[in-house]
């Protein structure tokens, strides 16, 4: 085995056939398709799914009811699931297995993830976004979502991501298992997770604007701009902290309205 990282794409799927005989080719990716569509016409008929859409309008009530202010931007402003792209994907198991691998040369935590486990390993193959005006609204929409999973009894996970550059969202993933095609083309049972982002107004104009420039370092290895908080005049500066300012003043504006709502002026 070469202890030496693979820094990109192309020598990330060498180390996959060289240690783990596993080839990136066409057909990985014609079969990533065909796997990902049939999860993505099975979960879009779901229970939960199917209840989360039809009641967005009714929690909104709620929420206006309970605040006096809106939950979404507009109660026609429904989430779509996205598939993730296979460039995508193989990317995410090569930041996991490589770039984010605290284990290195040894496999990560949990193990590699490579095509036997990858479909279960990654969680965000299929993937939606909600937004939410106000800060209390993720708290709010991810107690309606918990109670949707409770009623069908599907497992659920929320995650509250503030990482270091600036990035704030509830990651919310329900779990069930798929029927999927197999390798042969046959078919074969496999758990996946399926990811619904809530976020902010605000947030959400910040990760549209810095798109771009997250995916970029996203594919270096963490050594490259550790030091970032020390470069003012880095890239990474003035858009890791731009996401640290609107979250803070997010939470002034929760400040002032709960004050209001309070009666104090």
């Amino acid at each position: 085995m070469d202890n030496e990282k693979p820094k990109c794409l192309k020598e990330y799927k060498e180390w996959l056939e060289r240690d783990h005989q596993v080839k990136v080719t066409k057909r990985t990716e014609t079969y990533y398709e065909s796997v990902t569509a049939k999860v993505f016409r099975d979960y879009a008929k779901s229970d939960f799914w199917t209840s989360l859409i039809k009641n967005l309008g009714e929690f909104d009530s709620e929420y206006k009811s309970q605040t006096k202010y809106d939950l979404l931007l507009t109660e026609k402003d429904k989430p779509e699931l996205h598939i993730k792209s296979f460039d995508s994907f193989l990317l995410k198991t090569f930041r996991k297995n490589v770039l984010l691998n605290e284990n290195w040369p040894y496999k990560p935590e949990g193990g590699w993830i490579l095509p036997d486990k990858w479909y279960s390993r990654i969680n965000d193959i299929i993937r939606t976004l909600v937004t939410v005006r106000y800060l209390d609204g993720v708290e709010f929409l991810i107690e309606k979502m918990s109670g949707l999973c409770e009623r069908y009894n599907l497992p659920f996970k929320v995650s509250y991501e503030a990482k270091e550059e600036g990035y704030y969202a509830a990651h919310f993933y329900t779990h069930q298992e798929f029927e999927i095609p197999g390798p042969m083309w046959d078919t074969e049972k496999t758990e996946v997770s399926i990811e619904i982002q809530i976020t902010t107004q605000l947030q959400e104009v910040i990760r549209r604007l810095l798109h771009k420039y997250y995916e970029e370092k996203r594919q270096q290895a963490r050594e490259e701009y550790r030091k970032w908080q020390w470069d003012y005049k880095s890239d990474e500066f003035v858009a890791n902290y731009l996401g640290h300012i609107l979250h803070y003043i997010e939470g002034m504006i929760m400040d002032v309205r709960e004050k209001q709502q309070g009666g104090i002026t």
